[in-house]
């Protein structure tokens, strides 16, 4: 059953002794006067339907409790011993000072029904809701998008490491594997966790393990088959086939016995699992020399506050992971702007990275104006023509080159220049194809087309550099000291990303002088 707070005093209570010591407008002060106002009992009735049983610990003592570890990056250990001994913890969560934390796993506890519940981000939502009722981004019309790489919470596992750790898995979720490893599975002892024990510097050794690793794991796919099991079962066999086919090839060679070998190929799989602990942890790369391996976390800010509106994590690369993608759906669950029935169109802020014509177009059909960095627009032969020196008439279905020469753009977007160029004098300045030039006309391209014209407007670029930059102060405010994730998994990095967000909103708002008066949350 769901425990409740007692609205009167208690004896030794920290806020009544010491609450002046507690600085005021900072978080702690703004929760010991304000936590039952912001997370009320009704707020959290749904986790505990039952009336049976011993009542919870008080759900605003565990939302403040929840938010000042979002807020100081600490362990669910740390956070229960620093409500015993920190007096700032006790007064915000209205404790006495003789009270002893609850156990570290209630937190844990806590967080498995929020992520149950049909409101996995409630408090988020809470602290969301009190800015819409205060107005601090009643007419602000411009939103910033941006997107960062947190580190994962596992070690990154080579493809050894990941074959032997799967097979595992699978013996230990799959009832009947078990059996099939004894008799089939040859190239490891896997009641031992780690890696074999070869001559790790020879050559030849390493490729045969390879090899006899990969053949295992095939041969007990093959004897498991396919069959009905459950999402445990199941995702312990899928992962085994990924593991098992996304970093090697098949080298065929007659003089080998089997016609062939299996071997590490000469590519990095797209979309390539790095971990078997962490299946949804992804290399990334940020920038060209910047390489992490973790998840992407994707805000929407209001760049003069600073306050975070959406947010959301997502694996750092493959499909539905893209910044335009992302930031699309953001702005389109951004309540903020829904709720602000004054807002004009909105000026969306962004770099290249949401810069695509599918990106656009979303903005376009929302009626948002885009303030995005257009994506860049390379010339084929350096210092020389891009897509933009051809003129593309969509309606005729015709491109024109520089040199006044037009072709026609067939059903796949393609438009093929080839003899045209043969004796062309600009054809230096234009391709180096021995074929001539030719070129593809995306779905969006007279979107993006405009969309770089108006980029060239010295007015646009002051926008751009006056506003965009803003975001960067609300990401160092979401990652400081919590670049590396405590947490495996999409969902649960999300939930924590949303409580992080949450409460780097709320000390902002108490910043900004947020107050609670006559049933009304306001900004002094």
């Amino acid at each position: 059953m769901q425990g409740r707070s007692e609205r009167q005093r208690q004896l030794g209570d920290v806020e009544s002794w010491a609450g002046h010591l507690l600085r005021p407008g900072s978080v702690f002060a703004f929760l010991a006067a304000h936590r039952l106002e912001l997370f009320p009992d009704a707020l959290f009735a749904d986790l505990f339907p039952s009336g049976r049983g011993r009542p919870s610990v008080p759900a605003d003592v565990v939302a403040t409790v929840l938010v000042l570890q979002a807020l100081h990056g600490l362990s669910d250990r740390e956070a229960a011993d620093t409500v015993t001994f920190d007096l700032r913890w006790k007064a915000a969560a209205g404790l006495p000072l003789e009270a002893v934390s609850f156990h570290p796993t209630a937190l844990t506890y806590w967080r498995r029904r929020l992520a149950a519940s049909h409101r996995p981000n409630r408090i988020f939502e809470v602290v969301r809701k009190v800015v819409a009722d205060t107005g601090v981004l009643r007419g602000r019309t411009r939103r910033a998008l941006d997107s960062t790489v947190l580190d994962d919470a596992v070690a990154t596992q080579d493809t050894v490491t990941q074959l032997v750790a799967a097979i595992r898995r699978v013996r230990r979720d799959v009832p009947e594997a078990a059996a099939l490893i004894a008799a089939e599975c040859r190239a490891h002892n896997y009641d031992n966790p780690g890696k074999p024990a070869i001559a790790w510097d020879d050559v030849a050794a390493r490729a045969a393990l390879v090899d006899a690793l990969v053949t295992d794991a095939r041969r007990l796919l093959a004897g498991l088959g396919e069959q009905d099991r459950d999402a445990k079962q199941a995702e312990a066999v899928a992962l085994l086939a990924l593991v098992a086919g996304q970093d090697v090839e098949w080298n065929a060679d007659p003089a080998v016995p089997g016609g062939g070998c299996w071997r590490i190929a000469r590519r990095v799989a797209p979309d390539r699992v790095i971990s078997v602990v962490d299946p949804e942890s992804r290399h990334a790369h940020k920038t060209m020399s910047r390489r992490q391996d973790g998840f992407k976390a994707h805000v929407v800010v209001e760049p003069d506050t600073g306050v975070i509106t959406g947010c959301a994590v997502t694996k750092a690369c493959g499909e539905g992971s893209a910044d335009g993608t992302v930031g699309a759906e953001l702005l389109a669950g951004d309540v903020t702007l829904s709720d602000d029935g004054d807002a004009g169109p909105v000026q969306v802020l962004g770099d290249s990275a949401y810069g695509t014509g599918e990106m656009l177009a979303a903005l376009a059909a929302a009626g948002h104006e885009p303030l995005v960095k257009p994506w860049p627009v390379p010339a084929a032969v350096p210092g020389g023509f891009t897509v933009d020196d051809f003129i593309v008439d969509q309606a005729a279905g015709t491109a024109t080159c520089p040199a006044k020469m037009t072709r026609r753009i067939n059903r796949d977007g393609q438009v093929n220049f080839g003899a045209t160029c043969r004796d062309c004098p600009l054809r230096p300045r234009c391709t180096r194809s021995a074929t001539g030039k030719s070129m593809r006309i995306r779905e969006h391209d007279a979107l993006a087309r405009a969309h770089r014209a108006r980029a060239a407007d010295p007015e646009w670029q002051t926008a751009y550099r006056q506003h965009r930059p803003m975001v960067e102060r609300s990401i160092a405010w979401l990652t400081r000291g919590n670049r590396r994730l405590s947490y495996r998994g999409s969902a649960k990095n999300n939930a924590w990303l949303h409580l992080r967000a949450g409460a780097v909103n709320l000390r902002r708002l108490v910043n900004l002088g947020l107050y609670h008066a006559e049933g009304a949350w306001a900004i002094a």
